[in-house]
């Protein structure tokens, strides 16, 4: 006996969904990739940056965050829901100014959403007072 229409309409509907599963998921994984213009240099200065605030740097590119005195963090200045610029900072919070999204300053995790993913963060040094992606 042959293979059924259906049979065939099933397998190629399967192979369908795992491609489309399979294409979100390859957005999200490896290492984050610091955008090649700042990688290696002084993106701002440590007095620059407010505790408990932060500061977008790279023509918006990058927030810059010292979520305790002396402890620097950097991550995406991109909102995970829509990709609005997140470019205000509240209470100890990255706010998206599009809808409302809240992220930490420590960490970049969704506090608030709509958004239901973190900021990507980028790995920092502080050499003197200036602060460097890497």
């Amino acid at each position: 006996m042959g293979v059924g229409r259906r049979q065939v309409l099933g397998v190629v509907a399967g192979a369908a969904g795992a491609v489309v599963v399979s294409g979100c998921a390859a957005g999200r994984s490896g290492p984050p990739v610091v955008p090649e213009e700042l990688k290696g240099k002084v993106v701002a200065r440590t007095g620059e940056i407010p505790v408990g605030g932060g500061k977008v740097v790279g023509d918006r590119a990058v927030v810059i965050t010292q979520p305790s005195a002396g402890v620097f963090k950097a991550f995406t200045a991109k909102c995970p829901h829509q990709g609005c610029p997140v470019d205000r900072f509240r209470a100890g919070v990255v706010v998206c100014p599009c809808h409302g999204s809240e992220f930490a300053l420590d960490s970049g995790a969704c506090l608030k959403g709509p958004a239901e993913g973190p900021l990507v963060e980028f790995p920092v040094r502080v050499q003197g007072d200036g602060i460097i992606l890497t």
